[in-house]
């Protein structure tokens, strides 16, 4: 009965938030709001929330390729995207990305920029609605007060991933700005001003948690917002706010709505809406909410098969085999070599098709011939790159290389969140941004800092717990970075979590080691271009 009452909700609340904004997050100068007067909106909560739409219909475009999570998650060690042949070359982009080599020219850089300002733009646009309405005497201000803390409270995340993404940039605060040409700002300032609006607006919002405030940020979603910004507060400004982080992690665990799944895919299920683990979410549709194109991303053609999938998979993101050895083989969030009906963070071994019987053959695969009349495969004696494991599929967690002839079926693929079967290209499955065992996790690292391992480790243990895995005897820095990785796989924090832990600019496989400046992206040359009084960063 729950399930069904929380699915309806979802129904409604997408139908809300998508009435009338469909088109927002394309045209950032679309008319939206002129033809709403005092006379005919907005009355009641419904119409209130469906003003909200247009703040959170701009967060589906996150997941998609060639943006800000892109951008992320190819810069760390745990995705990359290999030059396979004809195939990913993308004018090296994604090589660049993956060495640190990247410049303010790419396309990414430039794309993860638009999203971030598109999401600000249009928090500004409804913050710019219902303070003029209220100006006006159109709306009470108490009644206002709490849709304008959450759109603040929404867009102070889109100004938490400028500031850990490209560090100095402009802060707008108003939909009508006067000044076409915002200057920069300092990185502290950009911290102030998240954690101004933060500590002014988290304490109006609803601390209910149920489908009222589901995929909406609510109390604890800022609260969590609150601790990841003061968890990187020593690399944004030099400063120790471990104790802040410490607070509001305790604040959530305390509050006891919110409890680690029993099990960790339940998180990352096609139908994860009623799981007591996500705080804050993206609530993707392959219908009315369209963007998680994970199946696409990561998925060799032929495994269209293994999932029924409605469209061809492009083969391309995969992780690191040194990634893919950091788990343990008892660790069940890694999943089972060759078997892909047992989940895992993972897809790697034999591929097969959706009985699970029938290994999948890849048509184009390097240094292999079949015979037209018998079907046999045999090897190319004339072919200078051969696969060593044959025609059929294989996901090998080892990647022969990066360039320029990555094997077609190099690299384990991510497995993380369910393909149901007969999926399309966009999934239906809720993408978390904040879950609880973050929580648990940023608190144990938190006392951890402050030399109080012993309390952190019974934080880190109900996570590893889960996993399977064994009680650890104490935390290390190394084994908290370890830890997080194994369980946020895939998730957009593996990056911020190096430059924290101090190991972004380490040497991985097909990386040699960085400069510090490039834990910051460079400012795009389209912006600077655009608006001269852009200062880019260092190294650039």
């Amino acid at each position: 009965m729950f399930k069904k009452t929380m699915l309806a909700g979802k129904t409604l609340l997408l139908g809300l938030l998508l009435v009338g904004f469909t088109q927002s997050c394309t045209n950032l100068d679309e008319e939206i709001f002129s033809d709403l007067t005092s006379e005919n909106f907005p009355t009641t909560e419904e119409q209130f929330i469906s003003a909200l739409g247009a703040t959170y219909t701009s967060l589906y475009g996150l997941l998609n390729h060639n943006s800000i999570f892109s951008l992320q998650e190819v810069s760390s060690d745990e995705i990359m995207i290999p030059h396979r042949g004809a195939d990913w070359f993308d004018g090296g982009q994604w090589l660049r990305v993956h060495a640190h080599d990247y410049n303010d020219a790419e396309q990414c850089v430039n794309n993860g920029w638009n999203f971030l300002y598109g999401g600000v733009n249009n928090c500004n646009r409804v913050v710019t609605l219902f303070e003029s309405l209220v100006e006006e005497g159109s709306v009470a201000e108490e009644d206002a007060a709490a849709f304008i803390a959450e759109v603040k409270t929404l867009r102070a995340l889109f100004y938490f991933w400028l500031l850990d993404g490209y560090g100095n940039v402009p802060i707008v605060t108003s939909f009508d700005e006067s000044e076409p040409n915002p200057p920069t700002r300092s990185r502290t300032e950009v911290y102030e001003f998240i954690e101004t609006e933060l500590a002014e607006n988290v304490p109006n919002l609803s601390q209910l948690n149920d489908i009222s405030t589901y995929a909406r940020m609510n109390y604890w979603a800022g609260k969590a917002l609150q601790a990841k910004l003061w968890l990187n507060a020593e690399v944004y400004v030099g400063k120790d706010e471990y104790a802040k982080a410490l607070e509001a992690c305790e604040e959530i665990i305390d509050s006891g709505l919110y409890n680690l799944e029993a099990d960790y895919f339940a998180n990352f299920n096609a139908d994860n809406l009623a799981s007591g683990e996500n705080i804050f979410t993206i609530p993707y549709d392959e219908a009315q909410a369209q963007g998680f194109n994970l199946g696409q991303m990561t998925l060799h053609y032929s495994s269209q098969a293994t999932f029924s999938l409605q469209e061809q998979p492009w083969n391309g993101y995969c992780t690191l085999q040194e990634f893919y050895n950091s788990y343990d083989d008892t660790d069940l969030r890694k999943g089972e070599y060759g078997n892909q009906k047992v989940r895992g963070n993972f897809l790697a071994g034999p591929q097969f098709d959706a009985g699970g019987t029938t290994q999948l053959i890849d048509p184009g695969v390097e240094g292999w011939i079949q015979d037209p009349d018998t079907g046999e495969w045999s090897e190319d004696p004339d072919a200078d790159l051969v696969d060593p494991d044959g025609e059929g599929l294989v996901y090998t967690p080892e990647v022969n290389e990066i360039e320029p002839n990555a094997l077609r079926q190099a690299g384990a693929r991510v497995g993380k969140f369910e393909y149901e079967n007969g999926a399309t290209s966009n999934l239906n499955n809720d993408f978390p941004i904040f879950r609880y065992s973050d929580v648990l996790l940023m608190a144990a690292e938190c006392l951890h800092r402050m030399n109080m391992s012993g309390d952190g480790l019974i934080y880190a243990n109900m996570v590893r717990s889960r996993a399977g895995l064994d009680d650890l005897g104490s935390l290390t820095d190394e084994e908290l970075l370890a830890e997080r990785g194994r369980e946020f796989f895939y998730e957009g924090w593996r990056r911020q979590d190096l430059i924290r832990f101090g190991a972004f600019g380490d040497e991985w496989d097909f990386k040699p080691a960085s400069d510090p400046c490039k834990e910051l992206f460079p400012i795009p040359i389209n912006q600077i271009n655009a608006n001269p009084n852009l200062a880019q960063n260092d190294c650039y």
